[in-house]
């Protein structure tokens, strides 16, 4: 009888034993697939973040760019300015000696005319 019992406490034993090493096992898995999830999550991090990385050099290079082609502007786009002040001022001058040549012709005019008149 002794031995029936010591048999049964050892079956039981071994039962126990196999159950925890089958929860070992699930535990284990579930270690696993996190550990995939958390590698593939990290990954895919990574690839965004090299992603972000090529754009952003992407970006510095075309603004590189752009300030080259406004430093090769900016000489021109002074002179066009310049020209336009200048040519406003022609353009006053022009007018006044206009106005002035306008009045000292109608002025001849005036005297021809009163000449011609009598007055």
């Amino acid at each position: 009888m002794a031995d029936a019992s010591l048999h049964q406490q050892m079956g039981e034993l071994i039962a126990s034993q196999r159950a925890i090493l089958e929860d070992l096992r699930r535990i284990e898995d579930k270690i696993q697939r996190s550990d995939d999830k958390s590698d593939e999550s990290r990954a895919k991090m990574h690839r965004r973040i090299d992603d972000a990385v090529g754009a952003v050099g992407e970006v510095k290079a075309t603004v590189a760019g752009l300030e080259k082609d406004v430093k090769e502007m900016k000489p021109v786009t002074d002179d066009v300015r310049r020209w336009k002040l200048m040519g406003i001022g022609a353009l006053g001058m022009m007018g006044i000696g206009g106005v002035a040549l306008g009045v000292s012709f109608a002025d001849a005019l005036k005297r021809i005319a009163g000449l011609l008149i009598g007055r």
